[in-house]
């Protein structure tokens, strides 16, 4: 759908979160007829309700009643799953079923360059730094999407000098028809949401590859070689139809990202470019290093210069509740990782420490199998802190291994934690799960976290 033909069209939004307003107060802004409905209470959406009736939006609350089946489109928001009963009703009744990334590229200048990034992990961190990497090159720049600011709320703003740097989640994902990247950025696909996937890793591979589903040999898809799932649903479904740039640790490319004696370089269009020394790179740890190869070769195709990128990489010191350090207390230091939402996030959290590690896992389980962990565990772990719902699963699984405890709640978690640690140790918030168990999103619980550990006498 193209920006002008939204006036005067009839759409409901279901989920009135950040992502839900703004694409009404968007659609609206454009002379669309506008409906608003979520399940939530009055009490817990007082600052959206003031927005949805300052723009005169009309809303329900408490329920998706069938009110939503009188438009034309329907937005469903990310955390609405495509299953829901007024999902299905919509798509029964043949409406058009679309997400608020979806909406918002139609009002994006067609001129405007849209990096889209994603991946199982690391894709704030690499969103996060190229927005800091085009600041730093004095390049005009949007940093938006799944990391916290809504693609819409931004959308408006954006002229054709702009590049859009938007996070894509796999839910974001499943609800596009005509967006397209002029660089899409795939980190690597690893098992995650599997809940929301009817528990099949392939349907969730196929979420994740709609990011280049549209892309044409004008445009690039930046991926994780070193990644076999990756790589081979990049090799299967994207080769001839993409201009490919690939990264990786171990191998080298005509073009794409790798390193060569300790330098990461960049090769492109016949030229070679020496970004920068890989012990030089602020953020540590070796997916760190992919995404700063992801980073670097999306900022060079859109002609940021290699001096200006290297002076960034030097210089980001990372994203909140990813490996942040929080304090040192009695010669044990406190290390936040609540972004590590998954099991391939802790594997990587885990080898990125020479110090023994007590770390906090657990909390709602997406489908885990804590496998992967087992080897790292050995090898890195003094002891593990059971917590959340999946607190009896993760004994299951690592009792035999290190020492684990049960805690039934965060402050309990990290005061046992500050027992079984000796000085010279880290405790690491790394769940491998989802928050919503005990908490609002992993902000928050990273949040309670820092907290508790700031306030140790």
């Amino acid at each position: 759908m193209k920006h002008e033909d939204v006036r005067g069209t009839t759409f409901s939004v279901v989920g009135a979160a950040e992502s839900g307003v703004s694409v009404a107060r968007l659609l609206a802004s454009r002379g669309a007829k506008v409906f608003v409905s979520d399940i939530g209470t009055a009490e817990k959406l007082q600052k959206e309700i003031n927005t949805l009736e300052q723009w005169k939006i009309p809303y329900e609350l408490g329920q998706n009643s069938e009110k939503i089946l009188d438009a034309q489109i329907v937005v469903v928001s990310p955390g609405v799953p495509l299953t829901a009963s007024i999902v299905r009703q919509a798509r029964e009744k043949g409406l058009r079923v679309v997400g608020e990334i979806e909406v918002a590229s139609w009002m994006c200048p067609e001129e405007v360059g849209i990096v889209a990034i994603t991946g199982s992990n690391g894709k704030t961190t690499t969103t996060t730094l190229m927005g800091r990497i085009f600041a730093d090159a004095k390049k005009k720049s949007v940093v938006a999407g799944n990391i916290g600011t809504a693609f819409s709320s931004v959308v408006l703003d954006i002229d054709v000098e702009t590049t859009a740097i938007v996070e894509v989640s796999s839910f974001q994902l499943d609800t596009i028809k005509s967006f397209r990247p002029e660089i899409s950025v795939l980190l690597n696909i690893t098992p995650d949401h599997l809940n929301r996937y009817d528990y099949k890793f392939e349907n969730y591979i196929a979420s994740k590859c709609r990011i280049f589903e549209n892309q044409t040999i004008d445009d690039y898809l930046v991926y994780n070689y070193d990644d076999r799932v990756t790589r081979d649903a990049v090799e299967h479904k994207a080769r001839s139809k993409v201009h490919l740039l690939p990264f990786s640790l171990t191998e080298k490319f005509d073009e794409g990202a790798f390193i060569d004696s300790k330098q990461l370089l960049v090769r492109l269009a016949g030229k070679e470019y020496n970004v920068i020394g890989i012990e030089e790179i602020s953020i540590k740890g070796e997916h760190n290093r992919y995404n700063s190869m992801a980073s670097s070769l999306a900022s060079i195709v859109k002609g940021v210069g290699t001096a200006s990128l290297r002076a960034t990489l030097r210089n980001f010191k990372g994203v909140e509740h990813r490996l942040e350090f929080v304090r040192e207390v009695e010669g044990v230091k406190y290390v936040n990782d609540s972004k590590a939402t998954n099991v391939e996030a802790v594997w990587y959290a885990l080898r990125s420490f020479k110090e023994p590690l007590v770390v906090l896992i657990g909390g709602r389980d997406k489908g885990n199998d804590y496998t992967r962990l087992l080897e790292p565990v050995k090898n890195h772990v003094r002891a593990i802190v059971a917590i959340g719902e999946s607190a009896d699963n993760v004994v299951t699984n690592f009792v035999s291994v290190v020492p684990v405890e049960r805690a039934g709640t965060m402050e309990e978690a990290v005061e046992v934690a500050r027992r079984l640690a000796r000085p010279g140790d880290v405790v690491l918030l790394s769940p491998a799960c989802a928050s919503f168990d005990w908490f609002n999103n992993y902000e928050h619980r990273g949040k309670v976290f820092k907290d508790i550990v700031n306030g140790f006498q």
